[in-house]
């Protein structure tokens, strides 16, 4: 059986049996069947499979987790928790959050005016929220109409002008002082810590954002000048995205308890919560030697708890309460790209393949030898004669010796010789064989976009585990390349020997092959873009009912064609006019096939821009 590194990223959400990847969860459905079942409602191209049962599982053990360490360590805080809508804003994936988290008392965090707007709206009241980013008067007043709502919200000031803002619109909203209304105050500090990974910029005195030591003293006496320190609860810090390294939060947690004592003992009586921000990592990896993370959640718990208690105790402060914005933890395991191979690009690599004569020219007759009678005792020394042949022939059909039949057999001959010189040296991880593999890799052509579903593949070169939704118990023998559909050369995830990924040998005329992106609920669609006018994919929720039953719910559709154009503000009501203009005054179609020919124009702008499989059209036949 093969598992494509499921033991190291698929934190038990997924298991394989009988060749298929199944949802370990209810009545274990197979991942091929839910695709099939989405398939069969006429819905084509990549779709995206969301669980909100693993979005109440990370939930449930992040709170867990920090309430085990809170016990174990005898805290005298609380444990609070946000999403921040930054990740993933997409409703089929905020409602089932907002409806399963109502238990926990978890919220949301907001960074800008529609995220807020969302934030207000569907957090419960008493339910946390946090403000971040730059923030106007109009958006720091929606802050204020939040409190007025009774909603428990607190702005994170970035910068002394957003302070001194905080303090002019509290005078329009409390004209009745008796009646005194407000968020509550959070500073971001800027430590002096810094993360490690891409995201490291994120901390350290270079950080974008944040107050210094100096910043925090002056927005301090400017609290207390106006009489608002009663305001101050929080303090912020953030030192990166993904922190693979648990030396580096702990560094930055000693920097910002020491920062909060400080304040607490400088006269901050409402201060209580120190907001470690996100940075909660992931494990992506699908190979051991390139695991990602080298903490647990349960370390990183107690060495908040356990920390925060220390300093406390010895500055002699009250212990604070742990906000905690971690996204990517909460999101990124609940839903899988699922995409069907369209075509494989080195299908003529085959003995069926080959165009031999009667008579051929020796060195493609001996090329031939090689490889029927290859085996594991001799198959370096016949892969390097198969190697110098080549070269040889090559350099024959360039002086007009030998022609493009000949030339393609060798071609075929000698790629075989080395596929079958890879698997019986499988044992030996020499460079040579891990470049000979790269040279004979497998062109995959998958229905989807990477700019719209793996953007931080392509902007950031993320990794994201990548397997068949069957097969597994049939090993892959091809290296395998992945390109997209998009017109881009980089629209491609390229075969790497050293975190390698092996596909099977499939027929895509006679059987359809689909391939799962895991992992994926963190970012990427929020980030995808429209690259060539391909859309979000197909979205479907699949939820279970208490005798684990599922079902498919919330099915919304890749946008059509108009659709798209609509969203870039053309004209698609002149755009159908012009079509069906064009037509009309066509003088190559004849008067009875323009009706016809308008109606399948018609058809096709109501589709979406993904390609049809060779199946699907065997299908629709």
């Amino acid at each position: 059986m093969q598992d494509f590194g499921l033991e190291i990223w698929g934190d038990k959400n997924f298991i394989i049996n009988g060749g298929e990847v199944l949802v370990n969860y209810g009545e274990k459905p197979s991942l091929i069947d839910i695709t099939k079942m989405v398939r069969d409602r006429g819905y084509r191209g990549p779709i995206l499979l969301r669980f909100p049962h693993l979005i109440e599982k990370q939930i449930s053990t992040l709170f867990n987790d920090f309430d085990s360490a809170i016990n174990e360590f005898e805290y005298r805080g609380s444990f609070y928790a946000v999403f921040p809508l930054k990740v993933n804003q997409f409703p089929n994936f905020i409602n089932p959050l907002i409806n399963i988290s109502k238990k926990y008392n978890y919220g949301l965090e907001a960074g800008s005016k529609a995220e807020l707007i969302i934030a207000i709206s569907l957090t419960p009241v008493g339910s946390p929220i946090t403000v971040n980013g730059f923030k106007d008067k109009e958006m720091i007043s929606l802050c204020f109409i939040a409190s007025k709502m009774g909603h428990f919200i607190t702005v994170i000031i970035e910068g002394l002008d957003e302070l001194e803002t905080i303090i002019k619109v509290s005078k329009e909203f409390n004209k009745d002082t008796k009646n005194f209304i407000s968020p509550e105050i959070g500073m971001r500090i800027r430590l002096h810590s810094v993360g490690v990974g891409i995201w490291a910029k994120s901390g350290g005195y270079s950080s974008k954002f944040g107050l210094t030591s100096t910043e925090l003293l002056e927005a301090y006496d400017l609290l207390e000048n106006n009489n608002i320190l009663n305001l101050f609860s929080m303090i912020h810090f953030h030192i990166g995205s993904q922190m693979s390294e648990i030396s580096a939060l702990k560094k930055a947690l000693r920097e910002a308890g020491n920062i909060y004592a400080e304040l607490k003992k400088r006269g901050a009586e409402s201060l209580n919560s120190i907001n470690i921000g996100g940075g909660l990592a992931v494990e992506y990896a699908q190979h051991n030697n390139a695991r990602e993370r080298n903490y647990s959640l349960k370390e990183f718990a107690n060495d908040v708890i356990y920390l925060m208690q220390e300093i406390s105790k010895n500055k002699g402060v009250s212990q604070p309460n742990i906000f905690t914005e971690s996204g990517r933890y909460i999101s990124a395991s609940h839903s899988v790209l699922v995409a069907p191979v369209l075509e494989l690009f080195s299908q003529e690599y085959h003995e069926k393949s080959l165009r031999l004569k009667e008579v051929n020219p020796p060195l493609v007759q001996e090329l031939y030898e090689l490889f029927d009678s290859i085996s594991k005792s001799n198959a370096r020394e016949y892969l390097h004669d198969g190697l110098d042949h080549l070269e040889s022939l090559l350099t024959l059909f360039d002086l007009g010796y030998i022609d493009l039949e000949d030339r393609s057999n060798a071609e075929i001959l000698v790629a075989l010789i080395i596929k079958k010189s890879i698997v019986l040296l499988k044992d030996e991880s020499t460079d040579e064989l891990k470049r000979l593999q790269n040279s004979i890799k497998e062109k995959y052509l998958v229905n989807f976009s990477i700019f719209q579903s793996l953007p931080d593949f392509w902007g950031l070169s993320q990794k994201f585990p990548i397997m068949p939704l069957n097969k597994l118990d049939i090993k892959p023998t091809r290296p395998a390349t992945l390109w997209d559909i998009t017109c881009d050369s980089d629209g491609e995830i390229e075969f790497n020997p050293e975190l390698p990924l092996y596909l099977h040998d499939i027929d895509v005329t006679e059987e359809e092959y689909f391939l799962g992106f895991f992992l994926t609920g963190a970012y990427q669609e929020v980030l995808g873009m429209k690259h060539n006018l391909f859309t979000h994919p197909t979205e479907v929720i699949i939820n279970f009912d208490k005798n684990g039953k599922f079902k498919l719910d919330n099915l919304i559709e890749a946008q059509n064609l108009i659709d798209v154009l609509d969203e870039l503000e053309y004209d698609t009501n002149k755009i159908k006019k012009l079509l069906k203009h064009k037509i009309e005054r066509s003088k190559i179609i004849n008067n009875d096939e323009k009706s016809e020919i308008l109606g399948k124009l018609y058809l096709y702008l109501s589709e979406n821009s993904y390609l049809k499989t060779i199946q699907s059209l065997k299908d629709n036949l």
